[in-house]
């Protein structure tokens, strides 16, 4: 069976793992995800992640999750731009979250990256998820 939102899935995963405390979480591999989880690595929501052959064709992302004085850096995670609402943004009009202490991961024509690195480039896009 297809799945329709594969980063929402990966989303979904993270959140999970994090409320029950586990220290990694595995999902299946794609560049959009892989994308996603090279903003959270450098924005410091995640420790670091791997991409694991587990056969040949079939790659799996293995995510290891931060978590300071025993709660967990990621509070909120959410996806913004699901595949039936599609949420653009230009540059001028990208949303703070919580007045610029979360992050949101925007995929522009240069890549995917965070909200601040995009107003930065001076470039809009699809909005993927929030992050506080």
């Amino acid at each position: 069976m297809s799945m329709t939102d594969p980063l929402g899935d990966m989303l979904t995963r993270i959140r999970n793992a994090q409320r029950a405390k586990k220290s990694d979480v595995i999902s299946p591999a794609s560049n959009l995800r892989e994308n996603v989880l090279e903003v959270l690595k450098k924005e410091g929501y995640i420790e670091d992640y791997e991409k694991v052959n587990v056969k040949p064709g079939i790659d799996e992302l293995h995510i290891k999750l931060k978590y300071f004085e025993g709660a967990s850096v990621i509070t909120e995670i959410y996806r913004v731009s699901t595949p039936g609402r599609r949420v653009y943004s230009s540059v001028k009009d990208l949303p703070r979250v919580y007045n610029g202490l979360g992050i949101s991961i925007v995929s522009t024509p240069q890549g995917v990256m965070s909200d601040n690195d995009a107003r930065k480039a001076n470039v809009g896009g699809e909005i993927l998820c929030q992050v506080f």
